[in-house]
């Protein structure tokens, strides 16, 4: 279990250098066999090793590790209800937050924000740590690979490590997007008709993937 408890350590370490976390604001989980690999509470991303993070099974007992799991365990279990889920990134990025203090939903701006779902529901503020916000949390990502939480951050899954990193980056830059529009006026959103042409666009060409001449 040391390569995977390393493999989120360094993500963590790639968060921090990218600007997307501060100090100890976040916690990053990957699936493993049985429960998840999870950072340990009270985490500093930047200086993250392998023994920062910790095995918990579907009991919630630690199986590997010394250290307490994150205070937002319940939040990455609500998330990983759906199986296709194999890494959760939770953050307390910036835009993100602002985002969360002037609107109930990020509306779908850019094409880009199909890969996370389309629209990102914003849900409505619990305690960290709180069942009532791994419940919020874990229904909006039923739908969709991402989640802001009001007054607090964001989250979004992916198929594994990297694929939520990349998530995060691309809420993020969204946030900031969106937030930048509507500072000079009300932001135009993509209509249902113009996503679904994106949609087949990408199907038809392969839009995102490197492929031979």
């Amino acid at each position: 279990m040391t390569d995977v408890r390393e493999a989120v350590a360094a993500t963590c370490r790639s968060l921090a250098a990218q600007g997307l976390v501060k100090g100890t604001a976040g916690n990053v989980s990957v699936r493993v066999a049985d429960g998840l690999a999870i950072t340990a509470t009270g985490v500093v991303f930047a200086d993250a090793v392998a023994d920062d993070v910790v095995i918990v099974d579907a009991d919630r007992r630690v199986v590997a590790g010394r250290l307490a799991p994150s205070s937002e365990l319940d939040l990455h279990r609500a998330a990983y209800a759906d199986d296709a889920v194999g890494a959760v990134v939770h953050t307390h990025a910036p835009a993100a937050v602002a985002l969360s203090l002037v609107s109930d939903r990020l509306p779908c701006v850019h094409y880009q924000q199909l890969s996370l779902g389309g629209e990102v529901d914003v849900v409505p503020f619990a305690v960290f740590g709180s069942p009532e916000l791994a419940a919020r949390t874990g229904a909006a990502l039923a739908s969709a690979n991402a989640v802001i939480l009001a007054h607090h951050g964001a989250v979004t899954t992916g198929r594994d490590l990297a694929d939520a990193v990349v998530n995060t980056a691309l809420l993020e830059w969204a946030c900031d997007i969106y937030l930048r529009a509507r500072a000079v006026g009300e932001p135009a959103e993509l209509t249902a008709a113009q996503q679904a042409e994106v949609v087949a666009a990408a199907v038809s060409t392969g839009y995102g993937r490197t492929r031979e001449l």
